[in-house]
């Protein structure tokens, strides 16, 4: 495949504008080359392609080993794109399933018809929060994990193992046990069934973190996150004790400050680095609007070249 597109700066820092040059398909886009842009500036908007339902579930296949979801949304036009419906509130900075252990590594948004007025979507490159963070901060969360537990019912966590699965069971021959298998033997997991069917996780994780691309620390979480679908986590440091008001003021403070807007139009594709880049949402101001999200892994093959190709600069 050729590279068919000009790259402007979008933001204030590393985001990238993705302009089509001629062809304006999206297939038309080097797979390897878009995931080396992704690498160096975090998150991609893609804007002036030709972008329905069928060319936006052919370009995330085309990068992905595996699409994930969230179990509380429905699938339109297919298996890979989610209706994103979470009221008209704002919507605070949050990584994709950051709070649970099947985060994805990519996030996807289309927006099929976009807003005149409010509903940006929100973008936070957690680079610059942790370069920008508190010898006092960084000497706590460089330490120190974070704990999300909270309940999750019985017909979301069935859908989600069965979309996991592949659907090699039927939804109602789900099990805690094939749950269980999901998370395998992680360290970082516990999970309790319920006498009413739904169940009760913990996972543990490092508020910062390395990244899908390198080992540069990112403070990228979902620790400001929503829950409009589910029962809100409980959010602690890893031994049970209470995360600092003053520690959560800063980072607060921090990722209001370097937060930049998707300003969507018609037609836009944005990907988010979801390791690295957490992201949120204005208030929806005029509802007259349709984006869909997605959710996948990254094909190893395509992680692999991004590696070679900065091994051998």
């Amino acid at each position: 495949m050729t590279t068919i597109a000009d790259v402007e700066p979008y933001g204030a820092a590393t985001g990238r504008l993705v302009l089509p040059t001629g062809d304006r398909s999206l297939g038309a886009l080097d797979p390897a080359w878009v995931t080396g842009l992704l690498a160096d500036a975090g998150f991609l908007l893609f804007r002036g392609f030709r972008t329905d339902l069928e060319e936006f579930t052919s370009f995330v296949k085309a990068h992905s080993s595996r699409i994930t979801l969230d179990p509380a949304r429905s699938f339109h036009g297919g298996e890979v794109a989610q209706k994103v419906d979470a009221g008209t509130v704002a919507v605070g900075l949050h990584l994709e399933n950051g709070n649970s252990p099947f985060g994805p590594d990519l996030t996807w948004f289309l927006c099929e018809n976009a807003a005149a007025s409010g509903s940006q979507t929100t973008v936070c490159d957690g680079y610059r929060v942790w370069d920008a963070a508190s010898d006092t901060a960084r000497e706590v969360f460089g330490v120190k994990d974070i704990m999300y537990s909270r309940r999750v019912e019985e017909p979301k966590w069935k859908a989600f193992v069965c979309h996991q699965t592949e659907g090699r069971k039927a939804l109602d021959d789900v099990t805690f046990a094939d749950m269980k298998d999901l998370v395998g033997g992680s360290v970082s997991t516990t999970l309790q069934l319920n006498d009413d069917g739904s169940i009760h996780y913990a996972y543990r994780v490092g508020a910062v973190h390395p990244t899908l691309f390198g080992s540069r620390l990112s403070w990228a979480n979902s620790v400001f996150g929503p829950s409009y679908n589910y029962e809100a986590p409980r959010i602690t440091f890893a031994d049970g004790t209470e995360i600092p008001e003053e520690l959560l003021a800063e980072f607060r403070r921090l990722t209001e400050e370097l937060t930049e807007e998707l300003d969507w139009q018609d037609g836009d594709v944005a990907l988010i680095d979801n390791t690295r880049v957490m992201h949120g949402r204005r208030e929806i101001l005029d509802t007259d609007r349709t984006i869909y999200n997605a959710q996948s892994y990254l094909d190893p093959a395509l992680l692999a070249a991004v590696r070679d190709g900065r091994a051998q600069a």
